[in-house]
Order: C-alpha cells, then structure tokens, then sequence
C-alpha cells in the first residue's frame, strides 16, 4: 500500500556555519618551502616532515634556533643557508614563513598568491590563507582541532581530552581497517551487512587494548561470512532527544543518531541535535505542531515499516523523552506487530528540565510527595475530560502540564474551583535549556494574563505546585509585579 503524505521541507541548515574548512592535504613526496629558522619555524617543519613533504628551509645560518639544527641533522630538512626568492616557490605546494616585520610578511603572502602556492606566516593571520590546529595523532587516525585562532588555550585543552578517549592502539586498528577493506567490501554489499560489520570492528577496537593477532583477525573474517548470510531487516530506535539542548543527549543516544540510515525526525527536535547525526542519514521532518501542517501518525508507522523492511536503521527522533506523551506505544504496538526490532532510548523530559533550569526539586519533601505529569489538550483540542482535578489540587503534589498554552485559563480555573489556592506558586515556560528560553514565575491566579507574556508561538509547560516556592522567592518582586500583576512582597 504507497504511503501517502506531504513531506514538509526543513528550513533549518543541514550543516551549522563553519568559520573554516577542516581538510586533509596529502604531503607525501611534496615540496614546501620554509622561511625562518626560528623555534616556530622548526616545529611546522617537523610536522610537514612527518607528513612525508619534502621542507627546503631558506635562512641564515645564525638564524637557526637549536630545534632547527637539530633537524637538519636528522636529515629532515634540505637547508638553504641565504633568505628565500621568489623563485624558491616553483613547484611548490605549501609556503609558510616565519616574519617579525609586517612588511615582510605582507611580500611573502604576496609573492605566494601570485605563485598561486597556498601559504601560511606564522602568528599572522591575516596573512595565512590556511591555519594548523591541535593534533592527536593516532595516525592514519587524525584528530585536528582549530578554534579559528580565537582561543589556542581551549584547542589544546580539547586536544588534552581527546587524547584520554583515543586509545594509543587505536593506530593498529586503523591500519588493520585498511588490510581488510578490499575483503569486507568484495563479500558485503554496501548497506546494513556492511556497516553492521565494521560498528563491530569499531566497538572492538575501543575495547580491546591490543590490536587482533592472526587468530583474531580470522575471526573478524568469519563474521564477514556470517554477516553476508544474514537477511537484511532493519531496525527502528525510538530516540530521545530531550528539551533541546544537545549536551543532554544520552551518549547511546548520540551513538545510534550516527549510526542511523534514516531520521525521523519531531519539529520540537533543534538543529543542534540534529548536527550530531550521521551525514549520510536519510532525514524527513515528520512533526505535528497545531495549526500547521503535519504527518498523521499512521503515516509516520507506515514510513518506519517501509524503511526497516527495506534494510534500514531507523531512528524516530522525539523531543523529550519518547514514553511521555510521544505517542510511543502506538509506534511500538504496530512495529512489534510487524515483527521489526524496536529499541526505546530515553531523553530528559521537559518537565525535568524546567527544573533543572529553576533550580529546584519537584518533590522537594517539604513542598510534595508525587508529582504528576498532565497533557493539556486532548486530541479534540480542548482539556481531556479524564482528568481528576480534585487530585491535582492536592496542595501536598506538584503537577506539570505539557502543551497547556492555550488551555491556559480553563486549567486555572478547574484547578482553583476544585480547591486549589490562588496564592499556589505556579511556572510557564517554553524553549526549555535553548538560548531563546522564556519563563514567567508567579501564581496560579495569574497564569491565563501571563500566557500572553509568554506568547503562544511555541509549546510551553505550566508547573503548579507549592514546590515552586524557591523559585518565587528569588524572583524580583518588583518585576514579577510588573509581569504577572501580582501584589509586591512586603
């Protein structure tokens, strides 16, 4: 049965705004020309060196530093004892020079563009048309590291970290990953076989110290065989992608966002989420926002089935937490009827994040003993007729209801019809943990003129509860009066 649906475009970038180009030039047998001798000039040389290039030094003798005659002793450097020419830049893929005076920076920058040799003057940015960053080195495994020159300190403190992750076999593996490509890629097909085969070599090579000897790597070649024989069904993963900020995403969760084929992907999702993906990742925005146009959920069941059966890992990546009010379980019940894997991976749930962001406990035990998580609207539009709000106006509890914005004032007054005080402390929120984050703190009487402050534009949380005190408390009596109407403090 074709699946019919108007797959909305996504206007938010693919790739966020890089301040450079990261590429990784092939020095091999290379001339590069260097001008200077200093200690600056000898440590760029013993890293083109090590990149197989060919470095003709153009200097003085006396301008030699210690580190560079230790080089040309070694016979990594073919030393020029005079200052360099523009002749020097003939057949020349790099330049870099090393110049105190700006005006002899500023001729060596020139000369080089118009030899059209990309160059580089040290500690001069405005005359460097490529920049070296931070390296780890686990080669052929490279990490590079730039931060565009504004922060060097912080490039080498995120080298520092990364070397910790990166273990020192890792090298080893690399070059086995090589040995083996051509034999992987004669007997697996490009497609799930294939990269189920090498998220196994990867997970190994993280955990195993040493890298595989003979026996070893012939079992990596037997589960070649056995991954070949394999029928290729795919996989759907349930993905929390929490509030929106993407350092709370769960490392399992990051892991599968780069190992998927596909994303499906909520409105709520932010783009910073999304920028931890796989590249190559299939992604269709499949959000339901009121009053715009959206993917029914039958819809959105009949993409997961149709990607899984074909093969794919499929990701359903929902803001929040998957199991709180994400229509889960009607997305597992016809997954697991059609016999497809499925997998959950929690997310932080806007309700814990707002309290994470106020800096208080939902069940700070002199405030509550349960808390409750409630949906403000039905799938009819207007509050569910389930609730119990007698039990939500338990002074003893707090309570927070999701997507409420526009309930705002029925829920104010159910609450305070079924008992709940008007002086209750109470919370709205929306873009929770993002840089566009709103709040209004007041009380309970207050919050339908509050909606209006707020605005209606993005879904918000409203949080009711004597748990909110602290955060009453710390709030600006002069400017929670001028927000919510509410009397000053006294």
């Amino acid at each position: 049965m074709p699946i019919t649906f108007s797959q909305q475009s996504d206007p938010r970038p693919r790739i966020a705004p890089l301040a450079k180009l990261p590429i990784f030039w092939d020095l091999q047998g290379k001339t590069v020309l260097l001008a200077g001798g200093s200690d600056g000039a000898a440590w760029k040389a013993e890293l083109l060196a090590a990149c197989g290039a060919t470095v003709h030094v153009c200097c003085e003798h006396e301008d030699m530093s210690p580190a560079m005659q230790a080089l040309l002793a070694q016979g990594a450097i073919i030393h020029h004892p005079r200052p360099w020419q523009a002749s020097d830049l003939i057949g020349a893929s790099l330049a870099l020079g090393d110049f105190e005076e700006e005006k002899d920076a500023q001729t060596f920058h020139a000369a080089s563009c118009r030899a059209g040799v990309p160059v580089n003057v040290i500690d001069k940015p405005a005359y460097c048309q490529f920049q070296f960053g931070a390296i780890v080195n686990r080669s052929p495994v490279i990490v590079s590291i730039s931060t565009d020159g504004a922060a060097p300190i912080l490039g080498q403190a995120i080298r520092r970290k990364i070397e910790t992750l990166l273990p020192a076999a890792l090298s080893a593996w690399a070059e086995l990953a090589a040995q083996i490509r051509e034999t992987v890629n004669r007997n697996l097909p490009a497609g799930p076989g294939r990269r189920r085969f090498w998220e196994h070599f990867v997970d190994r090579s993280f955990t195993t110290s040493a890298p595989p000897q003979h026996g070893a790597r012939q079992a990596l070649l037997e589960r070649i065989a056995s991954i070949g024989s394999a029928p290729s069904l795919g996989s759907v993963t349930l993905v929390g992608a929490g509030p929106g900020d993407a350092e709370l995403l769960t490392l399992k969760a990051m892991r599968t966002l780069q190992a998927a084929d596909v994303i499906l992907f909520d409105d709520l999702v932010s783009a910073e989420v999304l920028e931890l993906a796989r590249r190559e990742a299939k992604r269709m925005l499949v959000g339901k926002r009121g009053g715009r146009q959206s993917c029914k959920q039958e819809d959105i069941n009949d993409m997961m089935v149709k990607f899984a059966r074909a093969g794919k890992r499929v990701v359903r990546l929902k803001a929040g937490d998957p199991m709180i009010f994400g229509r889960a379980g009607e997305e597992i019940e016809r997954l697991q009827k059609e016999g497809i894997a499925v997998d959950i991976i929690p997310g932080i749930t806007a309700a814990v994040a707002m309290a994470s962001s106020l800096g208080i406990s939902l069940t700070h035990r002199d405030h509550a003993q349960q808390v409750r998580f409630v949906t403000g609207h039905s799938r009819h539009g207007g509050l569910p007729d389930t609730i119990d709000w007698v039990a939500l106006a338990d002074p003893h509890q707090t309570t927070v209801f999701y997507m409420g914005g526009r309930m705002a004032g029925k829920i104010e007054e159910a609450l305070r019809s079924a008992g709940l005080p008007k002086e209750t402390p109470a919370v709205i929120m929306s873009s929770i943990t993002r840089p566009d984050e709103r709040r209004w703190i007041g009380h309970l009487a207050n919050v339908p003129s509050a909606m209006d402050e707020i605005g209606y534009d993005k879904p918000v949380l409203i949080g009711v509860g004597n748990a909110f005190s602290p955060a009453l408390a710390a709030t600006d009596p002069v400017r929670l009066a001028a927000a919510s109407g509410a009397p000053q403090a006294r």
